[in-house]
């Protein structure tokens, strides 16, 4: 299972990369794939069903978009607060790269982030391990 070193984890199995001191790229991991499986649907919208888009003022904590795979369906959750700008829309023609590069090419929104402190409410890649061992039990 690939965990790298330079991103942060959430508990709900996304992951966070930090570019330019305040943009969150945000994804899910691959452990959070290989649970999923083949990946049929993505779709960036809230728990309300609310589009997400570039503007939209995200909350730490609450959806932003769902996954379905042939096994079952997932929420994603955003793993830090403010306003998006960029989601990743190549992705729901090209669904086979969030199984093939999570962390890459499969990354699914960009989140200018409000509070720098919802950083350190997230797991870093030993942390993300220890927590799937203990999940795994």
């Amino acid at each position: 299972m690939n965990i790298p070193e330079d991103l942060k984890y959430s508990r709900t199995h996304e992951w966070v990369r930090i570019e330019n001191d305040e943009i969150a790229v945000v994804g899910i991991t691959d452990h959070a794939q290989e649970q999923l499986g083949d990946v049929v649907y993505l779709g960036f919208e809230d728990e309300e069903g609310l589009t997400i888009e570039e503007g939209t003022e995200i909350v730490k904590g609450r959806q932003f978009g769902v996954v379905e795979s042939s096994k079952t369906l997932a929420e994603l959750y955003a793993p830090v607060g403010g306003e998006v700008v960029e989601v990743n829309h190549t992705l729901t023609n090209n669904l086979e790269t969030i199984n093939d590069d999570p962390y890459e090419d499969g990354w699914m929104v960009k989140i200018r982030v409000s509070d720098p402190g919802d950083l350190d409410d997230l797991m870093n890649a030993a942390e993300y391990k220890q927590f799937l061992e203990e999940e795994a039990h």
